[in-house]
């Protein structure tokens, strides 16, 4: 069936974004080789599980895996709280990297969590001085 707005039978405007009246996939629909799988284990999942269990239980590494990833599954990202200053220009930026240094040497964040920190920290920053580029070419410009 040819789309409504441009002729085209993928419902997709030239630009790549779908035409109106094309809202895409509906929620919730399955793909169809996911559906055949779901149809195929529909009413197994007790037996497969003790099976697994069972496997866990003779040793199979890979059961005991899979088995222990369902009862304490990989943590998560979890928040970070510590006292991180306010930052409104380039130089309290620096300050804030300054207060995520100090809080791994204290032990209250660990390495990785203060590399995301950082990163956090310099997109922030480069926002602000990208605002004040713009605040300054304007300035500029009204100046002429």
């Amino acid at each position: 069936m040819a789309d409504r707005n441009n002729g085209s039978t993928t419902g997709r405007n030239p630009d790549g974004t779908f035409a109106a009246g094309n809202p895409g996939r509906p929620r919730g629909a399955r793909h169809q080789v996911t559906r055949a799988i779901e149809e195929l284990l529909e009413g197994e999942a007790e037996g497969l599980t003790r099976k697994a269990v069972e496997m866990a239980l003779a040793g199979d590494t890979t059961a005991l895996r899979l088995c222990l990833e369902r009862i304490a599954p990989t943590k998560k990202d979890v928040p970070v709280q510590f006292d991180l200053p306010t930052i409104n220009t380039a130089t309290e930026a620096a300050e804030a990297a300054r207060a995520i240094l100090k809080a791994v040497a204290q032990g209250d964040v660990t390495p990785l969590e203060a590399a995301s920190l950082m990163s956090l920290v310099d997109q922030f920053r480069r926002a602000l001085e990208t605002t004040e580029i713009e605040a300054r070419l304007a300035a500029l410009e009204e100046g002429k």
